[in-house]
């Protein structure tokens, strides 16, 4: 198995908070791999650290055998990044950011492949003040993709987003993800985690308390013989919101 990322006891502090506290997993080439846990818990602290975007109090990351505190700049070039709010520049067309961004990594950039790759090429030429919610997340994964990441980060991408879209986002992230490419996800969504994770960590209070196939947290569960206290239903409100209204999005 090849790791594109390694986290070895990452830790990080403000002030008597310790926010990440002695955090370790591995991530292999060309698996998704989810970062789930509540909210305060150090998920997107880790991330953070992990993107350059937050020093390091302690530990080591590598990823693709570069140290992320040593070679930051190297790095950037080789992580693609969604953050859970984007802005972007409000006078220029979805074709023409695309394209800026290509010329911030010395990249030529095809703007259509990429917006193709979000399902936004009817959108080329509108402004990101234009696009639903759905539309505006497939938009800011497209734009994490123009320097052809080695790893795609992507922070609770479809958190606010209505059935529809964000189911529709998740088969946008399996297709990425069948052409290869390496994403590491956070979500609060199990429901995500399980339709989208090769593996998951569960993150509480700092630590990482779990890291395995979400059917194997699952097996690990029942055979310690956790059981519902109600039976499971065959069908959720969510199932009958989409079959009442459809799975079709509804953008324009």
């Amino acid at each position: 198995m090849n790791d594109v990322l390694e986290v070895s006891d990452l830790k990080k502090r403000y002030g008597d908070l310790v926010a990440v506290d002695g955090v370790s997993f591995n991530v292999i080439r060309g698996e998704v791999f989810g970062i789930l846990g509540p909210n305060g818990a150090g998920k997107t602290t880790t991330l953070e650290m992990i993107e350059t975007l937050r020093p390091i109090d302690s530990g080591r990351v590598l990823l693709d055998g570069l140290d992320v505190q040593q070679e930051p700049q190297k790095v950037k070039q080789l992580i693609g990044v969604q953050l859970q709010a984007s802005s972007f520049f409000d006078k220029l067309s979805l074709t023409e950011l695309l394209l800026l961004f290509g010329e911030m990594y010395g990249r030529q950039v095809n703007a259509l492949a990429l917006l193709d790759e979000a399902e936004l090429r009817d959108k080329a030429k509108s402004y990101v003040v234009q696009l639903s919610g759905g539309q505006k997340q497939r938009f800011s994964i497209a734009a994490a993709l123009v320097n052809d990441p080695v790893i795609l980060f992507l922070d609770e991408p479809t958190t606010g987003l209505d059935p529809q879209a964000r189911r529709h986002l998740w088969g946008v992230i399996k297709r990425i993800r069948s052409e290869g490419k390496t994403i590491v996800i956070t979500t609060h969504y199990m429901e995500e985690a399980e339709e989208l994770c090769d593996r998951v960590a569960i993150m509480d209070r700092g630590k990482i308390v779990a890291n395995a196939p979400p059917q194997e947290l699952i097996r690990q569960l029942l055979a310690k013989g956790f059981k519902k206290e109600r039976v499971e239903r065959l069908a959720s409100l969510e199932d009958v919101f989409l079959d009442l209204t459809g799975h079709s999005l509804r953008e324009d």
